[in-house]
């Protein structure tokens, strides 16, 4: 993998193959990549794993409507950490149950953004007392009622 202050250039199918995935990862095959950029299938399974490899697609999230399967809590859970503290609290929160994603913002407070869910109340106060028991200071929770994503349009392609 990639060191992080490593820059990868990136070409017209490059971007188009991230724009694609980005979009819908499932859905969208290497050789339909291929057919829309006029290229074969095997160099866009090839382009594909050397941006993995480079650390450029770091994986392929599954969207959950957690309410439709009993889990009715989904909750952003905002809290502070000090910021020499930041990236290893932030990992160490992965491994609470009911956490489903942690995000490091840059940022003196509320640096800390974590996703959870839970069944109930008991489960969201659970999740708050292990995070504090890490260290992170819980600031705020807002339950998530939905949430949309965008492919960047950075990486469309040029039309």
């Amino acid at each position: 993998m990639s060191d992080r202050d490593d820059t990868i250039e990136l070409d017209e199918l490059d971007r188009h193959i991230i724009y694609r995935l980005q979009h819908d990862a499932r859905n969208t095959s290497a050789s339909t990549i291929a057919e829309e950029m006029d290229v074969a299938a095997s160099t866009v399974r090839n382009r594909i794993n050397r941006l993995e490899d480079a650390g450029v697609i770091n994986g392929y999230y599954l969207d959950v409507d957690y309410e439709r399967t009993g889990f009715q809590l989904h909750t952003l859970i905002i809290c502070n950490a000090e910021i020499p503290d930041r990236e290893e609290l932030s990992r160490a929160a992965l491994d609470i149950e009911g956490v489903v994603a942690v995000r490091e913002v840059m940022t003196g407070s509320e640096n800390v953004h974590v996703e959870v869910v839970g069944r109930d109340g008991d489960d969201l106060s659970r999740i708050g007392r292990e995070l504090d028991a890490l260290g992170l200071d819980v600031l705020d929770e807002d339950l998530i009622r939905n949430e949309y994503v965008h492919p960047y349009e950075g990486f469309a392609p040029n039309e």
